[in-house]
């Protein structure tokens, strides 16, 4: 991490105490959403980057995640998405009262989180990139963990992460650095089953062995409990938004996926991302850029490509 250096901060918000880094003193933040296995580190490029060029960047730890604390893991309730949203919007607020909207960046949970943040506060989002989980409409017929299981059966990794505690102890047999290697390396567009495979990880050239240890340091501490109650809270979170059932993305917006990633090859997603669906659904959406031969985690696989596909969107916003 000598080539980074960053601001570590922490802040309270909606009864947790949230640690964020920051870096930069423009005059437009840019908030990075994290996803899982993920932290605030997944925007190490990104951060330095955007900060380079003249923009605020501030990318927490969400809730139940790395150094920040105070969220109860033992009801996954607490991870639901009007309490995440919320600890967002509350960050915004306090770290800068001044701006009526912000830049948002969004990959994996992060992306879902930053769709959510969109519908529920358009006023408060300036222009959104969002990569690897495109827009979803909610189906008021169809839950979505019931949904994965029809789908792709009960070893599909959204369905083992359900029960509580059960995959956790999986997860300890295996080791924290392992898991997330497994998790880090992952490129098949197919579905992810578990339990992995017993191959050894093979670190590619953007994912050092210092990465993945930040990576398991934080974990070691804190576990991965924090970051699985979010897929615990998915059937919640469908019966909490029943009232945006239909409602559409009114934010500017750019898509950014890899081709193998395995988001992209769940069953109808290409279809619905290259031939109207989202632009249906996300009716501001200006962009989608596919990747070739690039996998889930984009933002650090292809820093130097995301990081100007960022700048390139958010400057048509700059006013100043």
């Amino acid at each position: 991490m000598e080539k980074y250096c960053f601001d570590h901060k922490f802040v309270k918000v909606n009864g947790i105490n949230m640690h964020y880094v920051e870096k930069g003193k423009g005059p437009h933040v840019v908030l990075f959403i994290h996803g899982f296995p993920e932290l605030w580190y997944s925007w190490r490029h990104q951060i330095s980057f955007m900060a380079e060029h003249g923009y605020r960047a501030v990318a927490p730890d969400l809730r139940g995640y790395g150094d920040t604390t105070g969220a109860p893991k033992e009801d996954p309730s607490n991870f639901n998405i009007l309490r995440v949203v919320g600890d967002l919007v509350e960050l915004v607020n306090i770290i800068a009262p001044e701006q009526d909207e912000v830049f948002v960046v969004g990959h994996d949970w992060g992306a879902m989180i930053a769709w959510f943040l969109c519908l529920f506060r358009p006023d408060k989002v300036k222009a959104l990139v969002n990569m690897s989980v495109p827009f979803t409409p909610r189906n008021p017929n169809a839950k979505p963990v019931e949904t994965f299981k029809a789908t792709y059966g009960d070893d599909f990794y959204i369905v083992r992460f359900q029960e509580p505690g059960d995959i956790e102890e999986d997860f300890a047999e295996v080791g924290t650095k392992r898991v997330l290697g497994k998790f880090l390396t992952y490129r098949n567009p197919g579905p992810l089953y578990l339990p992995f495979d017993d191959s050894p990880v093979i670190l590619p050239s953007w994912l050092s062995e210092k990465d993945i240890n930040y990576y398991a340091s934080k974990y070691e501490k804190t576990g991965f409990t924090g970051g699985l109650n979010y897929y615990r809270s998915l059937d919640l979170n469908w019966e909490l938004t029943a009232a945006w059932t239909g409602a559409k993305v009114k934010v500017p917006v750019k898509f950014i996926v890899g081709d193998l990633d395995l988001t992209y090859s769940a069953p109808g997603v290409k279809d619905y991302i290259n031939n109207g669906g989202m632009k249906n659904d996300v009716p501001l959406l200006e962009k989608v850029v596919i990747l070739e031969n690039v996998g889930h985690f984009l933002q650090q696989e292809k820093p130097n490509e995301i990081n100007k596909l960022i700048h390139d969107f958010f400057m048509g916003f700059c006013s100043t």
